[in-house]
């Protein structure tokens, strides 16, 4: 027959006291979520307002006032342009061979 003996009358304060002190320093690990919350997205929000050029550019109500006609078609040509004869991109396998002029050879003359 076994017996269910409660703590010790001697023990209760030191369990009480190693149980406050368990609380206590898991207090301390507490989260700091709600700072980054609070926070979250700052920075992109200021990087964005840092490149932006003119904040005010959706509300402008007639956007061509200060284009110069003739600047706008040429580049719209040459925009054009770029889709009718793409710019072909060399080979990978073939940079730098044959296009080195002079070299470590001429180096200082």
């Amino acid at each position: 027959m076994s017996q269910h003996f409660p703590l010790a009358p001697a023990r209760r304060p030191l369990t009480l006291g190693a149980l406050l002190i368990a609380v206590a320093s898991l207090a301390g690990c507490m989260s700091t979520t709600p700072v980054y919350d609070h926070h979250f997205g700052e920075s992109v929000r200021i990087v964005r307002a840092m490149q932006t050029l003119n904040a005010e550019a959706p509300n402008n109500a007639d956007p061509g006032v200060n284009i110069n006609g003739r600047a706008s078609t040429a580049a719209m040509d040459r925009f054009n342009g770029l889709y009718q004869s793409p710019p072909s991109d060399a080979n990978a396998y073939t940079v730098g061979v044959g296009a080195a002029q002079g070299g470590l050879g001429n180096m200082g003359r």
